[in-house]
């Protein structure tokens, strides 16, 4: 018996025109491990919303067909019913925390669905191991880089053990190595797990099936062999690739940003001790390296967002940053309005930067109404119209699907010759792409690779 099936499930979002999904049959097995594939927009996350009872209790809307989880309607069971056969990570998990207390927070679910006291913090530790993050238990959750809360939010949901474990772009913010061990750790664990990733190489590897879907359609619904055939016939984008350092002699005379020796911490044991770095003009150079190592607090010093508590930090010209979660940030009711916020208005400026981000046509759009990864390129649109000197990037692929990362990469490049750019990310593919050189931010320490 399935565990869970949508039936001719069609759904359009309030204030919406055109369905987010159309007609969508499948169903899910016990145990099966899916990949779901697709362009930013197509209907990935609201397909997983939908089987977690979120379509349509909690995201309004008009809603068709049918879905079943556990042989239960979704229409007629709220999502908190459902807690215990179905388990979500979202896009954002800043958005998913409750507690200040990292082990409050992975606790809380348990409590919530009635599990014994005497089990709860057993279980709540043991899902922290797993996740990898065990010594953060005690750590408050403001604190955390972007990377160090998505493991906790993903030990969230380990810890309730349920039968269906949807994860909406789950290693978007992990460090190679951590997004290996988490996705083995989810795929291994005997759920069922429904995958969307815009990093297709891992879930590749790892999945029973395969679905892509576009414009709201399933357009593939194979195993994975199969999958991948017709991926290398259709949408090669999505083919597995591995990182690769293209030759380039990007650098420049001109050193338009120099880090020297920097230290900075937050309260307690630096983040950053005696780093240094130097971004010239014409070249493009990719920060890497683990979570909670500091890439962050580099990029903000490089910036001008941070001031160093040791040695110096010296720009030329005019530095521009686009955070790791952009979309929190975004001010206007439309689109246009939000990118020629920096250009004093200039909607013409605007609408050209968007076209080159390939957003021509969403101009009167508002920002809350687009995808994880068309939030992005609306905020990367906001920082490349002021055409700055010194260009900071925190994750900017984060939510992109891999024809738009390509884009970007060609984008950056063609412009790399005006500025110094530093992009942070975990993505070694993108970084191959667009990396004039790639440096690894370690324990304290800065190496070139």
């Amino acid at each position: 018996m399935a565990l869970a099936r949508a039936e001719r499930l069609t759904f359009t979002y309030a204030g919406s025109n055109a369905p987010a999904l159309r007609d969508v049959s499948l169903t899910i097995e016990p145990g099966e491990v899916v990949a779901v594939l697709g362009p930013s927009g197509s209907g990935k996350s609201t397909l997983l919303r939908a089987f977690g009872g979120l379509v349509p209790h909690f995201h309004g809307g008009r809603f068709a067909g049918r879905v079943e989880v556990a042989g239960r309607d979704t229409r007629s069971t709220r999502p908190a019913e459902l807690a215990g056969a179905v388990a979500s990570l979202f896009q954002d998990p800043e958005e998913q925390v409750v507690f200040g207390r990292v082990a409050n927070e992975v606790a809380f679910g348990l409590e919530n669905l009635g599990t014994s006291p005497a089990h709860i913090w057993p279980r709540a530790h043991l899902a922290l191991a797993e996740a990898g993050v065990a010594e953060l238990s005690e750590r408050r959750t403001e604190t955390l880089s972007a990377g160090e809360l998505q493991r906790v939010a993903l030990a969230s949901v380990f810890a309730l053990e349920p039968g269906l474990l949807l994860l909406d772009e789950p290693t978007s913010q992990l460090d190679p190595g951590g997004a290996e061990a988490l996705l083995d750790l989810a795929c291994g664990n005997g759920s069922a797990v429904v995958l969307s990733e815009q990093r297709p190489t891992l879930p590749l590897e790892r999945c029973d099936r395969v679905l892509f879907l576009e414009a709201g359609r399933v357009l593939l619904d194979a195993p994975r062999e199969e999958a991948l055939a017709w991926l290398a016939g259709h949408r090669p984008d999505y083919l597995p690739r591995a990182p690769e350092l293209a030759e380039r002699n990007g650098e420049g005379s001109d050193v338009l940003c120099s880090v020297s020796r920097v230290t900075f911490g937050y309260g307690g044991e630096p983040v950053l001790d005696r780093a240094s770095l130097e971004l010239h003009r014409g070249e493009v150079v990719a920060l890497t390296g683990p979570n909670g190592v500091g890439k962050t607090t580099l990029a903000k010093l490089a910036a001008g967002l941070l001031e160093p508590q040791g040695g110096t930090v010296e720009r030329l010209g005019r530095a521009c940053y686009l955070s790791q979660d952009p979309g929190r940030y975004l001010v206007a009711e439309r689109v246009e309005d939000e990118v020629a916020l920096a250009v004093g208005g200039d909607l013409g400026r605007a609408r050209r930067t968007l076209a080159e981000v390939g957003l021509a046509g969403f101009e009167r759009r508002h920002p809350r109404d687009l995808s994880t990864g068309e939030r992005e390129r609306v905020a990367l649109a906001a920082v490349l119209v002021a055409d700055p000197d010194v260009l900071v990037l925190d994750e900017p692929t984060r939510g992109v699907d891999p024809p738009r990362k390509a884009e970007l990469a060609r984008l950056i490049r063609g412009e790399a010759a005006h500025r110094a750019t530093l992009v942070v990310t975990h993505d070694l593919v993108f970084a191959g792409d667009v990396a004039d050189r790639r440096v690894r931010l370690g324990e304290r320490e800065l190496a070139h690779a």
